[in-house]
């Protein structure tokens, strides 16, 4: 069996999602069962002989701080989850609520593997080969080193490895262009460790891309910090908004410009899909020595299905297990790595 952790109080919505969802979930995979963390009051409408309810007298709010979260609310239903993991009670946790909380509290009760300093949020963004580019860091860590954009390379390429099965994914550098020339002071000196864990066979590096690049598909991995990786997010579900926006205007308007978007409704609708990020939902947070994800916090019923899929997914293939092995072959390349600088820079704004 496959025991899932979830923090059932997180998000914008609560139980009244993340239990419908799990409720689905378990519906759909007879080899799992959930632990069901919460205000026990708060989860009675999900019974089930493979879920399990869990006591938190506590919930992290969206704008809670790092500290309280971490200090204060030593109860709270996302820090039990995670407790799970780190118990061996559950192979993963899974919440919505507050990315630099989740991020914190992960990081004090699992520590990192050896060789990376700070996790990385990685993520699925939809590209116009009908795949996905996983981007990282989407919102953990704002302020970046270059030597952390290179451990955010190592992690991402072992995820890809893992999940597709493809010994040497490709990776990008995210840049304002694709000559080496460009970019800031860390961004050049990212590309130059980069491109010479490419020389030395360590990466499959490409080179720099750009914005669009992640939607095209360029390289199977985009690495940037998470203030910019963010930004990318957040203008990707913009533009499944925008579709649907635009949909329902042209069917109000007058009969000639309904009939043109009656006639453009499958293509516009097929990508609406595709761009539809609730598919997509269900970040990992890499460099932890436990698996947990990260759903997005307005996550409707079907959008926290998918982030439950995508840790059930995880813990089944061993993805910590196999991530390890992969770092661990990376490990010379990490060796010179200074220690973190500015270990507080985690966000809380990824929400």
């Amino acid at each position: 069996m496959i025991t899932l952790a979830v923090d059932c109080m997180g998000g914008d919505h609560g139980p009244r999602v993340t239990l419908a969802a799990c409720r689905h979930f378990l519906e759909q995979h007879a080899d799992a069962r959930l632990l069901l963390v919460g205000k026990p009051e708060a989860l009675t409408a999900l019974v089930h002989e493979r879920a399990e309810v869990l006591a938190a007298s506590e919930v992290v709010s969206m704008d809670d701080t790092v500290e309280v979260a971490l200090r204060k609310k030593k109860d709270s239903s996302m820090r039990v989850a995670i407790q799970q993991v780190k118990d061996g009670r559950a192979d993963v946790a899974v919440s919505a609520g507050n990315t630099g909380a989740l991020m914190a509290i992960a990081r004090y009760l699992l520590k990192t593997l050896d060789g990376i300093d700070r996790p990385a949020i990685a993520a699925l963004m939809p590209n116009i080969k009908g795949q996905a580019t996983t981007v990282l860091d989407l919102g953990a860590n704002v302020d970046c080193t270059a030597e952390h954009l290179l451990q955010f390379a190592v992690m991402g390429s072992a995820l890809v490895s893992v999940l597709k099965d493809e010994a040497h994914p490709s990776v990008g550098l995210l840049n304002i262009g694709e000559e080496v020339i460009k970019g800031n002071d860390t961004i050049k000196k990212a590309g130059e460790l980069l491109r010479s864990a490419g020389s030395s066979g360590d990466l499959n590096f490409f080179g720099n891309v750009e914005g669009n690049d992640i939607f095209k598909g360029t390289t199977e991995i985009v690495v940037c910090d998470g203030f910019v990786g963010n930004v990318a997010l957040k203008a990707t579900e913009g533009l499944a908004f925008m579709i649907v926006g635009f949909l329902r205007e042209e069917f109000s308007r007058s009969i000639f410009r309904k009939i043109a978007a009656i006639c453009a409704y499958p293509v516009l609708s097929s990508l609406k899909k595709r761009m539809d990020y609730r598919r997509y939902n269900g970040a990992a947070l890499l460099g932890l020595r436990g698996l947990v994800f990260k759903s997005h916090g307005s996550a409707d019923e079907f959008a926290f299905e998918q982030a439950l899929n995508r840790a059930y997914d995880a813990a089944r293939n061993n993805l910590l297990d196999r991530v390890k092995v992969r770092i661990a072959r990376a490990a010379p390349l990490l060796a010179a790595v200074p220690g973190d600088v500015g270990a507080g820079a985690v966000s809380s704004s990824a929400q």
